[in-house]
């Protein structure tokens, strides 16, 4: 299966354009944003347990990012409501449920074989937020490939303080506007190396969730590679 496999071009996905199609498990649905591979995929996704729902254990042989939009998200590790982010690196393994019901944002088969870093932070938490560079930033996952945080926008102001060479966004509250289109909550963006236009927040301010670094050549050479494995 094959969804924005072209990582050298901008992908834009909204929340008029989600479309929920059923995982192999009852009561667990998914908006599959992009994907290489089959049911075992380099996959960015959003997922949704109805209550009571789970997962059979399983293995994540290229680690798992995890932030929660909604509700509670649960495994044998803990209980993370809405705000919280995960890394389970790779080769690590969990059995995911939610009690009463959780959406969240998913990223699987996208981290170094060399990562060993298991992340759990809670962005409600104002100690996990940061002024930086005018502007409120959670700072989430750090290392020589990638950068990851939560930044909250002022209305009207522009998101990158820097210009990385490639960046991937979720709007996670208000708006923001990219040339004439507006970008509402739920709206996920990929931007390839090269092609970085200004994004502002709208009227009202914007938090997004924010990944920079992670779409260079080297990381396009590995996806090709898993791509080619999983064919």
């Amino acid at each position: 299966m094959r969804i924005h496999e072209n990582f050298l071009l901008r992908a834009i996905v909204t929340p008029d354009q989600h479309q929920w199609v059923a995982s192999p498990m009852a009561g667990v649905e998914r908006v599959m944003l992009d994907r290489v591979g089959e049911e075992k995929a380099r996959a960015t996704s959003f997922v949704r347990y109805a209550p009571d729902s789970h997962f059979p254990r399983h293995l994540h042989p290229g680690g798992e990012e995890i932030f929660v939009l909604t509700g509670t998200f649960s495994d044998e590790y803990g209980h993370y409501p809405a705000g919280w982010y995960l890394r389970n690196p790779p080769s690590s393994s969990h059995q995911p449920f939610s009690v009463e019901g959780a959406t969240i944002f998913v990223k699987l088969w996208q981290m170094q074989p060399s990562d060993s870093h298991s992340v759990r932070i809670d962005t409600s938490d104002p100690a996990a937020w940061q002024r930086q560079a005018g502007r409120e930033v959670c700072p989430l996952f750090k290392d020589d490939k990638e950068q990851v945080c939560l930044q909250r926008l002022a209305p009207g102001q522009t998101l990158f303080a820097e210009s990385p060479n490639s960046a991937e966004l979720l709007v996670l509250e208000g708006s923001v506007v990219m040339g004439d289109q507006t970008c509402e909550r739920g709206s996920w963006i990929r931007l390839p190396e090269g092609d970085l236009p200004q994004i502002a927040a709208n009227a009202a301010g914007a938090t997004v969730y924010l990944k920079t670094g992670h779409l260079t050549q080297t990381a396009l050479t590995a996806v090709t590679a898993l791509s080619a494995l999983k064919a």
